[in-house]
């Protein structure tokens, strides 16, 4: 006597759930241009790394006798695997059985990814297609009341979903349409990415119609939208690739906040110094130039990871790694309002500096901003309101931070390029350039009398902007002690790789004690 039996039996239930909502629902998907659940999670994860937790549990068919007929599993697929080696949980939804909507799901099964991945330390990686929220309206029906949103026994999921934010990195991968809660996971994640033929929204177009916007899916939530709204940080051409990035994404995190990010070896010389620093910058203040080959140029090679390009595009931000060790950087971009920070660029940079801190990740930040954006569209956004939560952000940091002052520095936005309360490294390039307002507008009005007295106001005007120019060469300002150092933009890589050296073991492993977590 032994248990054969009941191993075939569990095998044989272990192959209905492989079949998921049957070879016509799988083809189906795979006709879209669309992987099921099982084969994303084949390709996030390391080759046979995946160990399923819940793959029978379902809704099972019996005969007359209590024999299982036919097993329809629940439309959730977790469990631990690997990703380079390290632990992690992936929870991902299977749209071929009922569309990924929580009329065929089992809740507990979501939750419980999220409870192994807080109380276990692991990153988490969501792969979300579908609602998975309260149901179809349906649900009312066969469910014989209305569901309440939060109500009892209902909002420890929600509670998890966030709370990971504060403990553990968390990715989403939005692969095919994503409504409801299902929006609001993916949003609910540190790194977010999408597929360009999936979309995102809060409801989807039958019920937007109801409103008097008859859109498609792609009109109301595609990737072009969310990426520019900051929704979504990342949308690629296909699943592969967003696997690669999650992936990637991962390599320069810790798994929780209790470890440091990974240092790995370099072979990138840390005193390399590039010529064409020399040229990155033109004289004309006038002129835009292109910051990313800066960045480039001073990180190690190949490293740099760029989060959210599509959103608040005045400011660049990634991971990098300099000597083998990550930190996130933020970067001017000349080519949009000059530098200048936007509303929308203020929420970017409370984001990632409250990442940064979270992670333990040193920040680099390499400057050239005139400032926060002027004008009536800025008033319209409350520009300074956000820009007041950005110096509230950076001034709450405690992670180790460097700034080069590339070029522009300006008002009260310039203010905000290091922690106001503690020691913090800083450069400047010869090409440097500020004070409390740029004297563009600036002299018109400190010297309107001057101007207006004169016999000729436009050479008058013209006189008193050489002189100040001639106050404005950083040099005075290092003469002065007003600012550390003035640099050759040659060595620019090698003070940042020290800086990452020295920053190393000043990093404290644990949540922030000071800090609120978000999205």
């Amino acid at each position: 006597m032994n248990w054969k039996p009941e191993l075939d039996d569990l095998a044989r239930r272990e192959a209905f759930a492989r079949e998921m909502g049957g070879v016509d629902k799988v083809k189906r998907q795979r006709d879209q241009g669309r992987l099921t659940v099982r084969e994303r999670i084949d390709g996030l994860i390391d080759r046979n790394s995946f160990h399923e937790i819940g793959a029978i549990s379902g809704v099972g068919e019996y005969d007359e006798n209590g024999e299982l007929k036919h097993l329809t599993p629940a439309n959730c697929v977790f469990g631990r695997g690997k990703i380079d080696g390290r632990p992690v949980v992936v929870v991902g939804d299977d749209f071929t059985v009922r569309g990924g909507s929580a009329d065929a799901s089992i809740s507990a099964k979501p939750l419980m990814a999220e409870e192994m991945a807080h109380d276990f330390r692991l990153p988490i990686l969501r792969i979300i297609e579908g609602s998975g929220g309260g149901g179809s309206v349906k649900t009312i029906e066969t469910k014989g009341a209305a569901n309440l949103p939060g109500g009892v026994g209902g909002t420890r999921w929600y509670w998890y979903t966030t709370a990971n934010l504060a403990r553990v990195p968390v990715v989403g991968l939005g692969l095919g349409s994503v409504a409801g809660l299902g929006a609001a996971r993916l949003a609910a994640s540190h790194y977010s990415i999408m597929t360009k033929n999936s979309a995102m929204f809060v409801a989807g177009p039958p019920v937007v119609k109801r409103l008097g916007q008859d859109l498609t899916k792609q009109q109301l939530g595609g990737a072009d939208i969310q990426t520019r709204a900051g929704g979504i940080d990342h949308a690629v051409d296909t699943e592969a690739e967003a696997f690669a990035c999650a992936r990637r994404f991962l390599s320069y995190l810790p798994s929780s906040v209790y470890d440091l990010p990974p240092t790995i070896p370099c072979t990138d010389d840390p005193e390399r110094a590039e010529e064409s620093l020399m040229k990155a910058v033109p004289r004309s203040r006038r002129q835009v130039y292109k910051m990313r080959p800066i960045i480039e140029a001073v990180v190690d090679k190949g490293s740099f990871f760029e989060l959210s390009a599509n959103f608040g595009r005045p400011i660049i931000t990634g991971l990098a790694r300099l000597e083998g060790r990550a930190v996130l950087l933020l970067a001017s971009d000349s080519f949009h309002y000059g530098g200048s920070w936007t509303a929308d660029v203020c929420q970017k940079v409370v984001r990632w500096v409250d990442f940064a801190e979270t992670f333990h990740l040193p920040i680099v930040y390499l400057m050239d901003c005139p400032g926060f954006m002027v004008g009536l569209e800025a008033e319209k956004a409350a520009t300074i309101r956000h820009g007041v939560r950005v110096m509230a952000a950076v001034n709450q940091s405690t992670v180790p931070w460097c700034t080069v002052i590339v070029r522009n520095s300006f008002g009260v936005g310039g203010v905000v390029h290091q922690p106001a309360n503690r020691y913090s490294m800083r450069y400047a390039w010869p090409s440097a350039y500020w004070g409390s307002l740029p004297l563009e507008g600036g002299i018109e009005a400190a010297y309107s009398a001057d101007i207006e007295a004169a016999a000729d106001p436009a050479a008058k005007l013209k006189e008193i902007e050489e002189r100040l120019n001639r106050l404005r060469s950083p040099l005075r300002s290092a003469e002065k002690f007003w600012v550390e150092e003035i640099i050759d933009p040659r060595k620019t890589r090698s003070l940042l790789c020290e800086f990452a050296r020295l920053a190393e073991p000043i990093r404290t492993p644990g949540p922030p004690s000071n800090m609120t977590i978000r999205p």
